[in-house]
């Protein structure tokens, strides 16, 4: 499918699944390398996170640990521009290696604030690993260690990303066409 209509809004494909399931899997490969003896806890984003999450896990064969933080700032297809944090962390995290798993980071305020509130908690190393970033609104202040695509500053939905939670079971990443008419 090249194009969808999904809310009463038409998304075209932008990154097909094979694509994207391959780059997860070079993801996997590169965490699992640069991470063998470390004791990690993977903390995961929802709830678009939720599928990378799933495929990327399954792609790194180290023991590990998962736990999950909900965080919201978006409102239909516009940032609130304000972090409503959902559900907490309940893991002890002194002395731990954290590697959060985000679906997509576009300015990077809401990861800013969970890796200062994760410091606070006692973290002592934090990594982050996206699917997706949109360079052109990114003014946050920390590195993303593994990063699988760049993309431009679109409304995009598929493979976890929702519109008003609909398109989240999308296998391709879409983005919204701007012309509707």
């Amino acid at each position: 499918m090249n194009k969808i209509k999904i809310n009463n809004r038409v998304f075209e494909l932008s990154i097909d699944d094979k694509t994207i399931l391959e780059k997860v899997k070079e993801l996997g490969q590169q965490i699992e390398k640069e991470n063998r003896d470390r004791d990690i806890l993977f903390l995961s984003i929802l709830n678009g996170a939720y599928v990378f999450t799933a495929d990327l896990l399954r792609n790194i064969s180290l023991d590990l640990r998962l736990s999950f933080i909900k965080l919201s700032s978006y409102n239909g297809v516009k940032s609130t521009g304000e972090v409503r944090r959902l559900i907490g962390l309940d893991e002890e995290l002194a002395n731990k290696t954290l590697i959060i798993i985000e679906d997509i980071i576009d300015t990077g305020r809401t990861l800013d604030g969970i890796i200062e509130d994760l410091y606070n908690k006692g973290a002592e190393e934090i990594k982050v690993a996206a699917l997706f970033m949109k360079p052109d609104v990114y003014t946050g202040s920390h590195k993303i260690d593994y990063l699988g695509f760049e993309i431009p500053n679109d409304f995009v939905i598929g493979y976890g990303l929702d519109i008003d939670g609909y398109g989240r079971n999308l296998r391709s990443l879409y983005r919204i066409v701007k012309d509707q008419t």
